[in-house]
């Protein structure tokens, strides 16, 4: 490299080549400086900069509304398949459960607590499931012609017991034996052969449990008045008869899984239906589109910040001979970008299985539900961002920021105290405690029986002007009563 040097008056000497370096880096750390300023101006500012539009945020605003009116409408037909799922498990304990109240006693539907109410439970879950097609108001089926009812009894190896000497002799290791009754089995003679097999002859004292199981189909028809397709059900029911503490009561447990399955070979005549179903479609299209977007936009912002900060961190080595700490490293990323990103990949995932969904093609409504939940309380987080420009709120938003690390500190503290009083409360309090109650209230006692049938006190006509003296007042019926505390 050559350097000319310069006489300047008074007989100084300047390297003309350290003169251009020096230029040369000034107007970098110049332009590097405008490119920060810009970069961190808030798309107000960058537009009366620059008149550069406010893409993303314009975007980001539509997305809001679309994602919002998408899960509205899905959250309505996710709302009919969990109703159709909880009324039909209440259908089922009516049907298959004897002298059932239609309240579940505990964790269990119901109990019982002799030997002939426990044979009259069994046989009363297979006779209304032979009759079932006869007595349901709902569109439920066998599942198919080679289904039926599984029933199994475990129960402890053959022993004896003599409960007037104190005596018991007893095989603790378990056995189970299982019988099935088919549909068209159990409308014949046979029957009646395998009803009065030694298999229901229950030895109560070694008896463990008895299960029940069977499934059925059903066909939810009310989402058609919704304007939507139906779906199909296979509902795999278990009665449980459990007899494992042998205290002298057998709780009788009902569980019903669900599984949505594709209809098979079905035709339903109306134009409505198909209209509705294809404007849905078209309507989440336009989501995807939007959402894929705004996920070009934001990963092309954070690809630009992350040139940037390359930027800076090299002119910071080139004249301060320095590296730059974390901490400023850190302020180019943008993390409400990163946070608009997985709301727009869990969007567009929820998306293409709300189609799938809505075109009878996926039953996933769990997974969709989790997916376009989580996204839209993202979207709508991110709108935090935008109202950080404005004074107001940027102190709120500045206080929770500051305040979150105490307030988390806060509640590991406090939770350790609460969940160290919980397990202590648990093991003191927790076998004495009615947990029905709650649900019930607490039961009546003989006093509170024998005056809620005496009525209320009928006072005289007289009245007065002041209520509190009317409270002071003495009355003649009163002579009667007992002042209880």
């Amino acid at each position: 490299m050559e350097i000319s040097l310069k006489y300047l008056p008074g007989g100084r000497a300047v390297a003309s080549g350290n003169v251009m370096a020096q230029s040369d880096l000034d107007q970098k750390e110049a332009v590097l400086k405008e490119d920060l300023k810009f970069y961190f101006m808030n798309p107000c500012e960058k537009y009366r900069a620059r008149r550069q539009i406010p893409w993303k945020l314009a975007l980001q605003i539509l997305k809001i509304l679309m994602v919002t009116t998408q899960l509205i409408f899905f959250g309505l037909s996710n709302q009919l398949v969990v109703s159709f799922k909880e009324e039909n498990t209440i259908a089922f304990k009516h049907l298959f459960l004897k002298d059932y109240s239609g309240v579940d006693e505990d964790d269990y539907s119901c109990s019982i607590y002799t030997q002939q109410d426990a044979y009259d439970s069994i046989f009363y879950v297979i006779n209304q499931y032979r009759q079932l097609k006869n007595i349901s108001l709902g569109t439920l089926g066998y599942e198919h012609e080679g289904s039926g009812l599984k029933i199994c009894k475990q129960q402890y190896k053959k022993g004896t017991m003599l409960t007037s000497n104190d005596t018991l002799n007893i095989d603790v290791s378990t056995e189970t034996e299982c019988i099935f009754l088919k549909p068209q089995e159990l409308a014949g003679k046979k029957a009646e052969l395998k009803l009065n097999s030694s298999f229901f002859s229950l030895e109560f004292y070694r008896l463990i449990q008895v299960e029940i199981s069977f499934k059925l189909k059903g066909i939810a028809l009310q989402t058609i008045h919704a304007r939507e397709l139906p779906d199909c059900y296979a509902f795999q029911n278990t009665i449980t008869f459990n007899n494992r503490a042998h205290s002298g009561k057998i709780k009788i447990y009902f569980d019903s899984d669900t599984d949505i399955q594709e209809c098979k070979d079905w035709h339903i005549f109306s134009s409505v239906l198909q209209k509705n179903t294809q404007y849905i479609l078209v309507f989440d299209g336009f989501v995807i589109l939007s959402c894929f977007a705004s996920l070009i936009l934001c990963t092309r912002s954070i690809v630009l910040a992350l040139r940037l900060q390359k930027r800076f961190v090299n002119f910071f080595l080139e004249k301060y001979k320095r590296h730059v700490c974390h901490a400023d490293r850190l302020e180019f990323i943008n993390g409400w970008y990163v946070l608009v990103i997985i709301s727009d990949v869990m969007t567009i995932i929820g998306s293409i299985l709300k189609m799938e969904i809505k075109a009878k093609n996926l039953t996933s409504y769990d997974v969709c539900s989790i997916l376009l939940g989580t996204s839209t309380l993202f979207v709508w987080v991110g709108v935090i961002r935008y109202l950080g420009y404005f004074q107001t709120y940027n102190v709120l938003i500045l206080t929770m920021q500051a305040s979150l690390p105490k307030v988390l500190r806060f509640c590991c503290c406090a939770g350790m105290i609460y969940l160290g009083y919980t397990f202590c409360g648990w093991i003191v309090l927790g076998p004495y405690h009615e947990k029905k109650y709650q649900q019930s209230g607490f039961p009546v006692t003989d006093l509170h029986e024998f005056l809620k049938d005496h009525g209320s006190v009928r006072y005289g006509k007289e009245q007065t002007s002041m209520p509190f003296i009317c409270c002071c007042r003495r009355q003649p019926s009163d002579d009667n009563l007992i002042l209880i505390n």
